[in-house]
């Protein structure tokens, strides 16, 4: 890899705001980080990726995922030579879709050597990513980071959650936890917040089913919210309580959940939470009703795929915008494709009219993981470890031949 590379000629969306938005613009990568975005740069010896026609942005940052269901889901027995097949494709799936960071809820079970797998994958892929081992704990060391997978926030478990968060605290690793998922949910938040438990070292996904009790708990700790839309009301866990999080001034990050129920890309999530929030307002409206808040905005939805989710990842001050001496996790969209012609407002167009057809190149720590829309890893050796893995488990759940664990 070059030790610099200039993007050059693109219409730039840095996400911050100290940077700005810039038409024909540069952004200069040296040594896998952004050290300059500007019109005109200059770069003795860098390599030219010509960004001509396109929107220049930070990657997608996937809040919550579980990739190891990419393609095992729940059916039948698994090795951990199929978790690192799963995990692997998974990744390689997110990174096609222009995700950058991935924070991995790996809720799979089995013993040490399947998390092992799954880590190898990681470190393989070439994505900025967080784990979540399940259950917690590994002899594993490397650049992968550990978060804490918290037990389920349940009415009946609390004092087992409150111990649990304890422990965390005491190793320094961030806590994510499944918050609002199931029908009786409401209070629990508001509950842990009465014990002094949230704060900004929390991330809480899902939170489908708050009371506003537990909304206003989450606003007054600075505790993070992730949210996975899409996964989420085609589960039925419920639609993302948007106006909840609007109206406490939450801002959450978006992920995509559960990979095998819904689109697995951050352009289907920001269009979900965008569009549920516009549709509830709409019935207020045609219902009558007054005091009607204003309509979520495509410039917040898209710092919720970025610079929110980095901040919920725990990533903050590493990835998220297009900042000078952040890593260059950077994504080159085409902006010349009849799917979103003319493109009269870059950031609109990014949220209501792309999908992954548009992607060109993806740079992860300044490394080119996908070149002209395509992956430079070796997909081939990844297709042919994954179908073989899912005819394993598939003959192990009893399933017809062929059908390998993509049954429901």
């Amino acid at each position: 890899m070059p030790n610099k590379v200039l993007i050059k000629g693109g219409t730039v969306l840095s996400l911050d705001r100290a940077v700005g938005n810039l038409v024909g613009a540069d952004v200069l990568i040296e040594d896998g980080v952004i050290t300059e975005v500007g019109p005109s740069l200059r770069a003795r010896g860098a390599e030219i990726v010509d960004a001509a026609d396109t929107i220049v942005m930070p990657g997608f940052v996937d809040a919550h995922r579980h990739v190891w269901r990419s393609s095992l889901r729940d059916a039948g027995d698994h090795t951990a030579d199929d978790v690192y097949a799963a995990t692997l494709a998974g990744l390689l799936q997110a990174l096609e879709a222009g995700i950058t960071t991935v924070v991995d809820w790996c809720d799979v079970s089995g013993d040490a050597s399947h998390l092992e797998a799954a880590l190898t994958a990681h470190a393989e892929s070439g994505l900025r990513t967080v784990v979540l081992p399940s259950p917690d704990g590994t002899t594993r060391t490397g650049e992968t980071p550990l978060a804490f997978a918290s037990p389920d926030v349940v009415e009946s478990e609390l004092d087992h959650v409150a111990a649990a968060w304890a422990r965390a605290r005491t190793t320094g690793r961030r806590i994510h936890a499944h918050a609002g998922t199931v029908a009786a949910a409401g209070g629990e938040v508001a509950e842990l917040g009465r014990r002094g438990l949230l704060g900004p070292d929390v991330t809480l996904c899902h939170c489908a089913r708050l009371s506003d009790a537990d909304c206003d708990a989450i606003a007054r700790s600075s505790t993070a919210v992730a949210l996975t839309p899409t996964s989420d009301m085609a589960g039925g866990v419920g639609p993302p309580p948007m106006q909840q999080l609007l109206g406490r001034g939450i801002r959450p990050g978006l992920g995509v959940g559960e990979e095998h129920l819904a689109p697995r890309d951050i352009f289907a999530q920001m269009r979900a939470v965008i569009s549920v929030q516009h549709a509830m307002l709409f019935d207020r409206k045609l219902a009558g009703k007054g005091g009607i808040p204003n309509l979520l905005g495509t410039r917040d939805v898209i710092r919720y795929a970025t610079v929110d989710g980095a901040r919920v990842a725990g990533l903050a001050d590493i990835t998220g915008s297009l900042s000078p001496g952040k890593r260059a996790d950077v994504l080159v969209l085409r902006a010349d494709r009849p799917n979103i012609a003319p493109v009269n407002d870059p950031i609109g167009a990014v949220v209501w009219g792309m999908d992954t057809s548009n992607i060109d190149w993806v740079f992860v720590g300044g490394a080119r993981l996908v070149e002209r829309g395509r992956l430079t890893a070796d997909v081939a050796r990844a297709r042919a470890l994954v179908i073989a893995a899912d005819r394993v488990v598939g003959a192990a759940a009893g399933l017809p031949a062929g059908a390998g664990a993509h049954q429901p």
